[in-house]
């Protein structure tokens, strides 16, 4: 592999450093928001390389480029958390973009992930930092079944009168299944301790990728929280895979009647204060998610 060659003009190709580079998404702060890995070169790596990789990077997710199209910008990545592969990750996928645009300039670029095309914009400010925006596969929403939600709700250690019963229990899907459940109350949302092997099993059991759990500050704003034991993490302090399936169950039960603009407020729980934006069209399927993201050093 070539050297790092951050902190260098954009090129017009993808040097790949000999180590992963670390980004934290969501964020213009490399403290806050949610790290991620990235490698620009796997195409010589292997499943178990992968996993290993990811692994030892440590974060929520790595994202790996393996395959690519440099005179197209177009890009095959495959995600992987310390513990297994996921279809798509949101967060790294916009630590990846941050890192392309670094190299290459900024711009747009498309993705093939294991959940389907997913097309990338980034643009750059004043500071350098960089924003993308994706655009999610198609998503869809349905009712959570009573067995799924009792099960849920015994390994958060809640009860049904937490819930918000205004934003019914959903399965979510935006290129993951994740369980919705929204609260009452912000302090409901800040008290979570869960446990952790109990929910993987429940999780596993139904395909969940993570649990989505919100309160709704105002119909633009919500907070939220993503447990993440299937991947071997406690949680998630941004969760763009998450936020893109929140347009689509906003969609479905008709909460959204025209083009909306909705910020999702994340990790402030966890020390790590994120910000997520949504824009969710309902005449649309895909929801478009934007964040900052900026390279740990």
């Amino acid at each position: 592999m070539n050297s790092d060659l951050s902190g260098t003009s954009p090129a017009n190709h993808l040097e790949a450093p000999a180590q992963p580079l670390r980004y934290s998404a969501f964020t213009n702060d490399p403290a806050g928001g949610n790290p991620a890995g990235v490698v620009l070169d796997a195409s010589g790596l292997d499943d178990e390389a992968m996993l290993r990789i990811a692994a030892e990077v440590g974060y929520s997710e790595t994202a790996f480029i393996t395959d690519r199209v440099e005179a197209s910008r177009r890009f095959r990545v495959r995600y992987f958390s310390p513990l297994t592969e996921v279809a798509f990750c949101g967060h790294a996928t916009v630590a990846l973009a941050a890192a392309i645009a670094d190299r290459l300039g900024p711009g747009e670029i498309v993705l093939d992930t294991r959940a389907g095309e997913v097309p990338v914009t980034t643009t750059v400010d004043g500071d350098g930092v960089v924003s993308a925006t994706l655009t999610s596969v198609p998503t869809r929403s349905r009712p959570a079944l009573s067995t799924e939600l009792d099960e849920a709700l015994k390994a958060l250690g809640w009860v049904p009168e937490d819930l918000d019963p205004a934003l019914p229990p959903h399965v979510a899907f935006a290129g993951n299944d994740h369980l919705v459940l929204a609260v009452g109350s912000r302090e409901r949302l800040a008290d979570l301790d869960y446990d952790f092997d109990g929910l993987a099993d429940v999780m596993r059991r139904h395909g969940w990728t993570t649990l989505l759990l919100l309160w709704r500050e105002s119909p633009e704003r919500f907070h939220a929280r993503n447990p993440f034991p299937v991947g071997g993490v406690v949680e998630d302090p941004a969760t763009g895979a998450a936020a893109a399936s929140l347009g689509g169950y906003l969609r479905t039960l008709g909460l959204v009647t025209g083009p909306a603009r909705i910020t999702i407020r994340q990790g402030e729980d966890m020390g790590r204060p994120s910000d997520l934006l949504i824009d969710v069209d309902p005449q649309g399927t895909r929801t478009r998610v934007t964040g900052q993201a900026v390279r740990i050093v």
